[in-house]
């Protein structure tokens, strides 16, 4: 699976990045901010995001909106520390493939990401 990860944590991403190499995926790129986020997804096509819900300057949400604008098929998943199940539903709504909330553990991690390949069929 190739995968674009948007998050402002240089040691996030890095930790995100080696799990997910450890799990035998592809980073296809990896941004900090909103204003990069779109180019690195039309230049990399990744299967899936993992974006970050608080960013500075766009959030993720609007990121998230901009995403499915340019492609109403892009699978994202939104990495937050934010408990809160109206949250959840509200990006369910959205179109979000899933939530992972931080921190995690590996096997945390490689659960959620396993559940949503599986879903997504990827």
């Amino acid at each position: 699976m190739k995968v674009l990860i948007i998050d402002d944590n240089a040691l996030t991403r890095y930790t995100i990045k080696t799990l997910l190499l450890k799990l035998e995926h592809e980073v296809v790129g990896e941004v900090e901010n909103g204003e990069a986020a779109l180019k690195a997804y039309a230049g990399s096509k990744p299967d899936i995001v993992f974006l970050d819900l608080i960013l500075p300057g766009k959030s993720g949400v609007e990121i998230l909106e901009e995403l499915l604008k340019l492609d109403p098929g892009a699978k994202v998943v939104i990495l937050t520390a934010v408990e809160q199940e109206e949250l959840d539903r509200q990006l369910a709504n959205r179109g979000v493939s899933g939530v992972i909330r931080k921190p995690f553990s590996f096997e945390e991690f490689k659960e959620a990401v396993g559940g949503i390949a599986r879903r997504l069929k990827l």
